[in-house]
């Protein structure tokens, strides 16, 4: 029976041979991801369920990344609760403060996910792990508890959507303005639970990080999961991660396989796109955005540039190259955080570091805080945000009558210089 990729891995991992969309299985999980705000809740469920051990110390990961270096009482009480789980089962990938990273850049940087893999998350931007061949995919905190005690999950088959890229990204075009643009095309539910099955001739214009990025928002359309074919793009990135530490299974769609939907995307007709408040699909191209208010455009009072989104050293290298020699427009605050410790160190060592800093920005270290409005970069009444996190629902950066507009870096770096959206 022909299969996508997503069920191919579900298969595999059911032991079935093949498996259809809507068919409920049982499946064998790589990896099971919590962190210090939906850890507490998995830790709660998994003890008041009489489990004592874990499947596999090894296949479960802790990330303290959402609210630390704690920010208050309450968010050193999650972690410290985190901690004791993991010192007490012996848990191989915890990461907290000074060590860690934001957990979906974190772990493929520390190679713990790889292409095959089935890997359930309590956050719901889990997802991000397609771009290397893995299904992946947001849980509720109690299956995540199952997961860490049993080491399976149930799963609903998915449908799969394919979108067929082709073309080539102009100047100052990312990973960002190809998934603001495929989810202005089919709307926050135009994949509902399904598969999003990313191929084509387009993918040799997409790196890692653009398709990283890609995935990470597949949820913001509904998906259940984003899935990338590997290409030699990928695999190389696998070289410098995983590198010959484990074996790994790459899988390809059947090639009449059978999809809901088909979408034919050409990269080259994109251009720098925005998401308005407060759905990721409200979305509009920075030309059309220029022209508002009578030219005016839309003035801002903050820039963010970091998150699991695009907190990848490519876009710091964006950032930098925008911002240098350069000051921040008066009036507005711009906040950077690399994703993960290493590239945090890399920007010191490049020099962006510095030239942020020159550049009147806040550089912050790793965490999930300004996106989820945490701590960090909170949005008070009436502000203005161009950020390039993944979310802008109401109140979702601070205060409810604040906003934020989802952008690429490059179009957060230019806004952040001069005042109002722009590229």
């Amino acid at each position: 029976m022909s299969m996508t990729i997503s069920q191919k891995i579900l298969a595999k991992k059911a032991g079935l041979d093949s498996v259809v969309p809507g068919q409920l299985i049982m499946a064998k999980l790589d990896i099971v991801l919590s962190n210090d705000i939906t850890g507490p809740v998995a830790i709660n469920e998994f003890e008041k369920a009489g489990f004592d051990s874990v499947f596999d110390k090894n296949k479960i990961a802790l990330v303290m990344d959402h609210f630390t270096p704690n920010k208050d009482i309450k968010a050193a009480q999650q972690c410290k609760q985190c901690r004791e789980f993991a010192d007490k089962h012996n848990i191989t990938h915890f990461y907290d403060t000074g060590e860690v990273g934001i957990e979906h850049a974190l772990l493929p940087e520390k190679g713990i996910v790889a292409p095959g893999d089935l890997i359930i998350g309590a956050d719901s931007h889990t997802c991000t792990y397609g771009a290397l061949g893995a299904f992946s995919t947001g849980m509720g905190s109690t299956d995540i508890a199952g997961g860490m005690a049993t080491g399976e999950a149930w799963f609903k088959v998915p449908e799969s959507i394919r979108f067929n890229l082709t073309g080539v990204l102009n100047k100052n075009v990312s990973g960002k303005d190809v998934i603001l643009h495929i989810i202005g095309k089919i709307g926050v539910d135009g994949a509902l639970y399904q598969s999003m099955e990313f191929g084509g001739e387009g993918l040799k214009s997409l790196s890692i990080f653009d398709r990283l990025t890609i995935t990470n928002m597949a949820i913001e359309a509904g998906g259940k999961n984003g899935i990338f074919e590997i290409d030699e793009i990928t695999l190389d990135y696998l070289k410098t991660t995983i590198g010959d530490k484990r074996e790994y299974q790459v899988y390809t769609p059947d090639p009449d396989a059978k999809y809901i939907k088909t979408y034919d995307i050409d990269l080259s007709q994109i251009k720098p796109t925005v998401a308005f408040p407060h759905l990721p699909s409200n979305t509009k191209t920075v030309d059309e955005i220029e022209t508002m208010n009578g030219g005016e455009g839309v003035k801002i009072d903050q820039v963010v540039i970091g998150s699991c989104t695009n907190g990848w050293l490519s876009d710091m290298e964006i950032a930098a190259k925008i911002l240098k020699g350069k000051k921040v427009a008066k009036g507005v605050r711009c906040i950077v955080f690399p994703s993960t410790q290493k590239i945090f160190l890399e920007c010191i060592r490049l020099g962006y570091a510095e030239i942020f800093v020159e550049a009147g920005c806040v550089f912050n270290t790793p965490t999930c805080g300004p996106c989820l409005g945490g701590h960090s970069g909170i949005l008070a009444e009436g502000e203005r945000c161009v950020a390039t996190t993944n979310r802008n629902f109401v109140g979702r950066m601070g205060h409810p009558k604040s906003e934020v507009y989802l952008a690429s870096t490059a179009v957060a770096a230019h806004s952040a210089l001069c005042g109002k959206i722009t590229i």
